[in-house]
């Protein structure tokens, strides 16, 4: 049990022990044990650490956390996501700041031996890029060209101790919240700043925060974390709960403290155990000592926390629907005005932002508004962390500053497109937001910028698609999630997207007509008008999107009935091309009798009796058959 800390002073005293123990450590083992890496096995990499480790204890001494730190020691722990999903599991050596990819169990024995002991690198599991070897992680291509600011202790601290966060000057913002600032300074400090919120709709976040500190008659009012993360491929708040759990709550904290607040929930979907365990052991530290809880470091202030898990409603990311399903209710948006700022939580004014907003604010009340304010544009300031996956090289989680282009993010970053296929669209935002072409590549990544080529940042995710990508399979795709998720309140999304998607299967199955991509365009637009939240009004995005870039795709489909990247099956078309043998396997599996020829040379697919099957390309010694 962890000593309640009734004064600023026993704070110090406290945090200035974590720092002198974290000096201590002369080599640390990060063992990435975020969800990626955990599915891939580190976790028992992490076990076989240990006891390897334990082995050889009469080289050094091993401490597990800075609580046990028995002078020179390594210490060995469990970090959040590293960020470099497509090199995983990895696993970190400090101080060399030695970044080891894609370990196994088997390599363990040889890290302890030969790193550890020895000092020296595996060049076998480091990075290799082009023929070059990347030892340390800070200079391989992907993390040197980020700005690493929410994330920056993602995987370089132990994930699961407050301890590690006190050792890097955690809470230190939050004690100058409650014994040097006034709540309106604090406001006007985010105000500075220029903080929008990171969930999607990028509203400024003092403004927000000052609405609700306005209500100075209600006794209570809340403060909401949505870690709700619905988007299809988009995990940087639940890599950014996993990886550094207290910075959240801190900010959450600071809120209250702000807003005269003494209530806050995170909603997290239960899709995240990871997530939820370990929001869970920081707050159950933070109360041991006294950060949450009632008279916070003897300050008189106080703030409760309690986590609320979402049955995985996308629905639900939107505010309203958030606070219904937190009461117990269906998750369902409502009409507005009143706004949650007036009437939310229970009837009460409540701030809600999203896991990342709310991890931003410990640092721009430590170095200020200024310092936020160094990177990004003038009226999207700071950084935006991507869950960046797709067809290209290095995929994994990023922070940029806000107006990097998709340029940087793709080629610097991304490493370029994967088996130098041609670069061809960009989905951003999810569902909710738009495609982007070769010819936005050079576009500042920020709130206005893709606003006005009618795409958004959402929550963050960027999914890449290379030329053999279809763009109409890829509109049905979020179509289809859109039509399940909505939760039917309002006719325009219930009917309207339900009516988009069964127009878009329709032309994915060669059935469509030319006066659909009219109709298309014309349930978007009313769809966007009419409907109550903001997940109908963004839902016909996709479509619209790639109907504005990419309408010749569309036409391929309805007229020719045909899909050229040879994703649509019913609209595949088999062909064989001049690598023939003639050797006539294919005629004589093919269970309609629709290719003929003779042996030896080339053979013919009669397209009126195909089925479309695959069996002649599967059966083809030569790869002469080509689906397109």
């Amino acid at each position: 049990m962890r000593e309640r800390l009734n004064s600023l002073e026993e704070f110090k005293a406290l945090q200035e022990k974590c720092i002198r123990a974290r000096e201590c450590e002369k080599r640390k083992v990060l063992v990435c044990c975020g969800t990626g890496c955990a599915a891939g096995g580190n976790l028992k990499v992490y076990e076989e650490l240990k006891n390897q480790m334990a082995l050889h204890g009469a080289a050094f001494e091993v401490a597990l956390n800075l609580s046990e730190c028995p002078g020179e020691a390594t210490g060995i722990k469990k970090s959040g996501c590293h960020g470099f999903c497509e090199m995983g599991p990895l696993v970190r050596i400090e101080p060399e700041g030695w970044l080891y990819t894609k370990v196994r169990t088997d390599d363990v024995k040889e890290i302890v031996e030969t790193t550890l002991i020895g000092g020296e690198f595996i060049e076998r599991l480091g990075y290799h890029q082009n023929g070059e070897l990347y030892k340390r992680q800070e200079d391989i291509p992907f993390y040197k060209k980020q700005t690493r600011r929410v994330l920056e202790h993602c995987g370089h601290i132990d994930a699961e101790s407050i301890e590690e966060y006190l050792s890097i000057g955690g809470y230190s913002a939050l004690n100058k919240c409650l014994f040097e600032l006034t709540g309106d300074e604090v406001i006007q400090e985010v105000t500075d700043s220029g903080l929008r919120g990171r969930g999607g709709a990028g509203f400024p976040t003092g403004k927000k925060w000052a609405q609700v500190a306005a209500h100075k008659e209600e006794p209570v009012k809340y403060i909401v974390c949505n870690g709700d993360e619905g988007d299809p491929g988009a995990f940087m708040d639940r890599s950014c709960m996993e990886g550094d759990p207290h910075k959240i709550l801190e900010g959450m904290i600071i809120a209250g403290v702000a807003t005269d607040s003494t209530e806050g929930y995170i909603y997290v979907r239960a899709e995240y155990p990871l997530a939820v365990s370990r929001l869970s052991i920081a707050i159950a530290q933070a109360e041991e000592l006294g950060i949450l809880g009632d008279n916070i470091l003897g300050s008189g202030k106080s703030f409760h926390m309690h986590i609320n898990k979402g049955a995985g409603a996308f629905v639900c990311g939107e505010g309203s629907a958030m606070t219904a399903s937190i009461e117990g209710n269906r998750g369902m948006p409502r009409t507005k005005p009143p706004r949650s700022v007036d009437k939310g939580l229970f009837g009460k004014p409540t701030c809600l932002n999203n896991v990342e907003t709310f991890a931003n604010v410990p640092d721009i009340i430590k170095k200020g508004a200024a310092w936020f304010r160094s990177v990004g544009t003038e009226g999207s300031p700071g950084t935006k962390a991507f869950a960046l996956t797709g067809n290209v090289v290095n995929t994994g989680l990023i922070e940029v500053p806000m107006g990097t282009t998709l340029r940087e993010v793709v080629y610097d970053i991304g490493g370029g497109i994967k088996n130098g296929k041609k670069f061809k669209a960009v989905q951003i935002g999810g569902p909710s937001g738009g495609c982007l072409t070769e010819e936005h590549l050079d576009l500042p990544m920020d709130f206005d910028s893709l606003k006005k080529v009618g795409a958004i940042i959402g929550s963050g995710g960027l999914v890449v698609m290379d030329e053999d990508s279809c763009m109409v399979n890829i509109a049905q795709f979020f179509m289809n999630f859109i039509c399940e998720e909505s939760c039917g309140k309002c006719t325009p999304c219930r009917e309207g997207t339900t009516r988009m998607n069964e127009i878009l299967t329709r032309i994915t199955h060669g059935n469509g007509r030319m006066s659909d991509i009219d109709e298309l365009k014309s349930l978007g637009r009313m769809i966007q008008t009419s409907s109550l939240c903001g997940l109908g009004k963004t839902a016909p995005n996709p479509v619209l999107s790639t109907l504005q870039n990419f309408e010749e795709e569309y036409i391929e489909h309805i007229r020719d009935k045909r899909c050229h990247c040879g994703t649509c099956k019913e609209l595949a078309q088999y062909v064989i091309t001049d690598k023939c043998i003639g050797c006539t396997k294919c005629a004589r599996n093919c269970p309609v009798n629709a290719i003929t020829g003779t042996v030896r040379h080339k053979h013919v697919i009669d397209t009126t009796k195909c089925i479309k099957c695959g069996t002649c390309k599967a059966n083809c010694p030569v790869g002469a058959i080509k689906e397109g």
